[in-house]
């Protein structure tokens, strides 16, 4: 596993998805109400909108142009039009800092 720094964790506030390119691959790095970072795959199935530009919602992040909601945990999406779910990340903090392996995805449950 090849872990890549992506941010700090206080960068990133809470309800608020930040977009970050690690390797090529467009990331939405989300702190949920709760303060757990997650990291989704950053284009809506649906339209190829940037999911960062969206909105945190509990534990999703909805689509601004669409409204697909997708869950933070498993990338899943909650309510139509999207009904393909996107890559979901494991999130390592260290020391205050964010990490994550944008080639291994968690396995949809």
């Amino acid at each position: 596993m090849a872990l890549v720094k992506i941010c700090g964790e206080d960068e990133i506030k809470p309800g608020q998805a930040v977009k970050v390119v690690v390797e090529g691959v467009p990331i939405a790095v989300v702190k949920n109400s709760d303060g757990t970072v997650h990291a989704i795959g950053d284009t809506c199935t649906h339209g190829e909108i940037s999911l960062s530009e969206g909105f945190v919602e509990g534990d999703t992040l909805e689509c601004w142009a669409h409204g697909s909601k997708f869950e933070l945990a498993t990338g899943k999406p909650q309510n139509f039009p999207a009904f393909e779910p996107v890559p979901v990340y494991q999130v390592t903090i260290t020391d205050g800092d964010v990490y994550l392996d944008p080639q291994v995805t968690v396995p949809i449950s």
